[in-house]
C-alpha cells in the first residue's frame, strides 16, 4: 500500500509549542488539519455515539484542537456530511489535510500518530476497490469463490505483518484494531456470498458449501462494543446474523423479509451477541430496518413484540413503540387527516390545499437521517420515472431558513411543534405518506430510500 506524507510545519511547530506549555499532569492530545474546499465552518469529532468536541475553522480553514487525556481507542469526524475514521493515542499530534472535492482519496495525516491512520485510510481505499471485484466473485462455484478470498486475506495479513515489523511500537489495542481493518471487509463478503450467490442463481437457492468454508470464524471475536460504530466490523457481524438466520431453513430473500425471518433474526441476535449494549443496537437496526425495507403501513406486531421482550434499552423500547403508534395513526384507504405546513416565505398553509387534485408522496425528513444530498439526488430520479406524482417535502421541526438549496422551493416545506402533524410523526423518523387524487392514503408508512416503495408510486401514477 501505498505511504502518503506531508508536511504541516506552522500547524506542528504550534503543537509543539503548545505541548511545552501544557500541565504536565495532563496528557495532552492534539487534533487539526487544513479543510480545502470545506462544506461547513466546523470539524466535529465522536467518540462511539457522543460528541467529543466541535472544532471551527479559521480564516485559512484550520483548525486544531486540544482533548486532555484522551482515551486511546477508536474516533471519527463528521465536516459537512462526510466523516471518516480515525485511531488516536494519548499525546498524539495527529494533522489532516483533505479536500471535499474529493473527501476520502483526497484525506493524508502528518504528525504524531499519522503511521497509523495513513494505513487505516489506506485500508478503507483498498476495501472500496475490492467490493467492486466481488461483484464478479461471488457469481464463481464455492470452491473458486473460497480460491480468491483465500487468496486476498493473505495479502491482508501480509500487510498486517509488514506494518509491524517497521512499527514495533504500536500498541495491542492498534494492532487488532489494524487487523479488523484489514480483513474483517474480506470476511464480511465470505459471509455474503452464499445470500448473493442465491439471488444470481437461475433456482434461488443457496450453494452447497464445504464444512471449512467458514472456519475463520474459530479465530476472530464477535463482541467488542469499541468497535460497533466502526463499519467494517458492525457491517461483519450484521451479515453474519443474517447468515445465521438464513441457515435455520429461511428461503432467499428477494425483496421482503417474513415476519418468521424477522423473529428468527432477532433470537440470533439474543443468543450470538453477548455484549448487552450490542445487542441492543442490533435489535433495533433489525426490527425498524425490516419495517422501513417493506415499506407499508401493514404492520405485523410480532416482531416488535418479540423486540419489546429481548431488548432492555428502554429509550429505545421507547422510541419503537411511538414508531408503532405512529403507524397506525394514518391509515389505508382513509381520508388523510389535514394539518398545516409552512412554506419559505413564512406562510402557514393546510396540506389539504396543496395536494387537492394530485397524486402525491409526503416526505417527512429530518437532517438526523437523511443528508440533503442524498434527498436531491432520489427526489431527481424518483421525479422522473413517476413524472404523474408530485413529490412534496416537509422538514421536521424545521425553520424558515433551512431549505434544500437544489430542490424546487414550491413543494418544499416545514413543520413546527404546533402543527397537528405532529400527532403522526412521534418518533421524529422519516416516513412518506402516499396520497391520491381522491385524497385517499394509498401507503400510510412507506420509505423514502426502499426499493420496495416503487410498486406503490406506479399504482398511484396510474391512479
Amino acid at each position: 500500500m501505498t505511504k502518503r506524507l506531508f508536511s504541516f510545519l506552522p500547524m506542528l511547530l504550534l503543537v509543539v509549542i503548545s505541548s511545552c506549555e501544557s500541565n504536565k499532569k495532563e496528557k495532552i492530545t492534539y487534533f487539526g488539519g487544513k479543510i480545502i474546499n470545506p462544506k461547513s465552518n466546523s470539524v466535529v469529532l465522536y467518540s462511539m455515539d457522543k460528541v467529543i468536541d466541535t472544532f471551527y475553522l479559521n480564516k485559512q480553514n484550520k483548525f486544531l484542537g486540544k482533548l486532555k487525556n484522551a482515551n486511546e481507542g477508536l474516533y471519527y469526524f463528521f465536516h459537512g456530511d462526510e466523516n471518516q475514521y480515525i485511531y488516536l493515542e494519548p499525546e498524539d499530534s495527529l494533522m489532516l489535510r483533505l479536500n471535499t472535492w474529493d473527501f476520502d482519496e483526497s484525506l493524508v495525516f502528518a504528525g504524531e500518530g499519522a503511521e497509523r491512520n495513513n494505513i487505516l485510510i489506506d485500508c478503507f481505499l483498498e476495501n472500496e476497490k475490492d467490493k467492486k471485484a466481488f461483484y464478479n466473485y461471488n457469481k464463481l462455484d464455492p470452491k473458486n469463490f473460497k480460491k480468491k478470498v483465500d487468496y486476498l486475506t493473505k495479502q491482508k495479513l501480509k500487510t498486517y505483518d509488514n506494518y509491524l515489523e517497521h512499527h514495533t511500537e504500536e500498541t495491542e489495542g492498534f494492532k487488532q484494531f489494524l487487523k479488523v481493518a484489514l480483513t474483517f471487509p474480506v470476511y464480511e463478503q465470505i459471509e455474503k456470498y452464499p445470500i448473493i450467490y442465491a439471488k444470481y442463481s437461475d433456482s434461488g437457492d443457496f450453494p452447497e458449501l464445504d464444512k471449512s468454508f467458514f472456519d475463520y470464524r474459530n479465530s476472530i471475536q464477535i463482541n467488542k462494543d469499541s468497535l460497533m460504530y466502526y463499519p467494517p466490523y458492525f457491517q461483519y457481524i450484521r451479515t453474519y446474523l443474517y447468515n445465521k438466520t438464513y441457515a435455520l431453513g429461511h428461503p432467499s430473500v428477494k425483496s421482503n423479509y417474513s415476519a418468521k425471518f424477522t423473529l428468527d433474526l432477532l433470537k440470533v441476535i439474543d443468543k450470538n451477541i453477548k455484549s448487552e449494549v450490542s445487542k441492543n443496537v442490533f435489535l433495533k437496526q433489525t426490527v425498524i430496518s425490516h419495517f422501513y425495507n417493506k415499506s407499508s403501513c401493514n404492520i405485523n406486531e410480532k416482531p416488535f413484540n418479540k423486540f419489546f421482550e429481548l431488548s432492555t434499552n428502554e429509550e429505545d423500547k421507547n422510541q419503537i413503540q411511538k414508531i408503532v403508534n405512529d403507524s397506525k395513526a394514518v391509515k389505508k384507504n382513509n381520508t388523510l387527516p389535514d394539518f398545516n405546513v409552512i412554506n419559505y416565505s413564512n406562510t402557514e398553509i393546510p396540506i389539504s390545499k396543496i395536494i387537492k387534485n394530485k397524486n402525491v408522496l409526503l416526505f417527512f425528513w429530518s437532517p438526523e437521517y437523511y443528508t440533503e444530498n442524498y434527498i436531491t439526488s432520489r427526489i431527481k430520479y424518483l421525479s422522473k420515472k413517476y413524472p404523474k406524482v408530485s413529490f412534496i417535502q416537509i422538514k421536521i421541526d424545521g425553520t424558515k431558513n433551512d431549505n434544500i438549496k437544489k430542490n424546487t422551493l414550491s413543494n418544499q416545506f416545514y413543520i413546527n411543534n404546533k402543527s397537528d402533524a405532529n400527532l403522526f410523526l412521534t418518533s421524529k423518523m422519516p416516513r412518506c405518506i402516499l396520497v391520491n387524487k381522491q385524497g385517499k392514503v394509498t401507503n400510510g408508512y412507506a420509505s423514502f430510500s426502499s426499493f420496495n416503495i416503487n410498486p406503490y408510486l406506479k399504482a398511484l401514477s396510474e391512479n
